[in-house]
């Protein structure tokens, strides 16, 4: 069949929008129709040629939501009409590391999906004879895409497209940090870095769990005002306090009960490894956890003095907010459809597909919190 891409034809380019032919799906995948998808600043950071593991021709796209309009033989747990997220981390449930349940990073699929091709080792995307990656799986910046079954959270259907696409990626990873990751204590003190989309939902994942003080760092002020409406107590602007910033966050956590100072969670959601650096020696000693979530470029290193280490500080990776998508995902849209957690602020600008390259332009701007193609 033929539907319309955004196709990033080479890394650093603008997006292509074209007729791509897609295949249909075979054993355990579904066809979805893509009603939404949001842009990420993974997506930007594929296209801008800085993924190491990025390949070119390919759909970018990977925060979605749809309908299934067909599945495969052997596909059980989705039907047509079923509402579904695709799902950059599948969860097969029967691998080692599903069955660990130690971790949510599912490897039933994880050679193939990183080679841009499904799990038989062929891609469904194609422009005349030419074949087009898929990407993390998912490829939503096309109307139409095929996932495998395991990669496709099932979800309610009152639930707006436009909003929930954003949980495919952006709020789960976010809240997810907060919960899974780290499991953050009631009363605790802690530090977001970077308070963009992921930023964010960190902070109203920190507020959902009652952590005590919320201090946003970020070097543009507009986003004071998004963090301090989603729960964040405190905002800092390394550009502004006249003196490094370790010490400054430090000095912030003090209390008369611990001179000591230090957060007891931070979280690093831009990618930048000098944040993650300041993120870690900002945390409290004995017991400060530092989560990394942003995504840092080709070749670049964290490092830190062994010190801050032995003295009881904790470093840890955090990969879709620590969440098992079948299973978790669909409570996220939940708790969105039941209040508990908000999305439609964080919904910036919505644009048919033809406007894509513009949600990438808002995004360098930092005019944007999250943008939406509505298909």
């Amino acid at each position: 069949m033929q539907v319309r891409a955004a196709v990033a034809l080479q890394a650093g380019k603008p997006l292509e929008l074209t007729e791509v032919t897609l295949d249909g799906p075979k054993a355990g995948e579904v066809l979805v129709e893509l009603k939404a998808t949001g842009i990420c600043h993974t997506d930007e950071f594929t296209r801008s040629g800085a993924d190491p593991e990025g390949l070119f021709p390919v759909i970018l796209g990977h925060e979605g939501a749809g309908v299934v309009v067909e599945a495969g033989p052997g596909v059980t747990s989705v039907h047509k009409g079923d509402h579904v997220i695709p799902l950059y981390t599948p969860e097969c449930r029967q691998c080692p590391s599903c069955l660990s349940r130690k971790t949510n990073l599912c490897t039933a699929i994880r050679a193939t999906q990183g080679q841009g091709v499904m799990p038989d080792g062929t891609s469904r995307f194609s422009i005349g004879r030419e074949k087009l990656h898929h990407y993390m799986g998912c490829s939503t910046f096309a109307n139409f895409t095929v996932l495998p079954e395991i990669a496709v959270a099932k979800i309610r259907e009152d639930a707006p497209f436009d909003k929930v696409c954003y949980i495919g990626c952006g709020v789960t990873t976010g809240i997810g940090a907060v919960i899974n990751t780290a499991k953050v204590t009631p009363g605790a003190k802690c530090v977001v870095f970077g308070l963009g989309g992921i930023g964010l939902n960190v902070i109203q994942g920190l507020r959902l769990v009652g952590a005590g003080m919320i201090i946003g760092v970020d070097v543009n002020n507009a986003r004071k005002q998004w963090g301090e409406r989603f729960g964040m107590t405190h905002f800092v602007n390394p550009n502004e306090i006249g003196r490094d910033l370790v010490p400054y966050l430090v000095d912030l956590t003090k209390s008369a009960a611990d001179a000591i100072g230090g957060a007891d969670y931070t979280f690093e959601c831009v990618g930048n490894v000098k944040l993650m650096r300041a993120a870690l020696e900002s945390c409290h000693r004995g017991w400060g956890e530092s989560v990394i979530i942003g995504v840092a470029g080709s070749g670049e290193e964290i490092a830190t003095r062994p010190f801050q280490l032995v003295t009881g500080r904790v470093w840890r990776g955090s990969a879709f907010g620590g969440a098992r998508g079948r299973t978790d995902v669909p409570k996220i849209v939940d708790w969105y459809m039941d209040g508990k957690i908000e999305i439609d602020p964080m919904i910036t600008h919505t644009m048919p597909l033809a406007d894509i390259n513009k949600a990438f332009d808002l995004m360098h701007e930092g005019k944007s919190i999250r943008s939406v193609v509505i298909y």
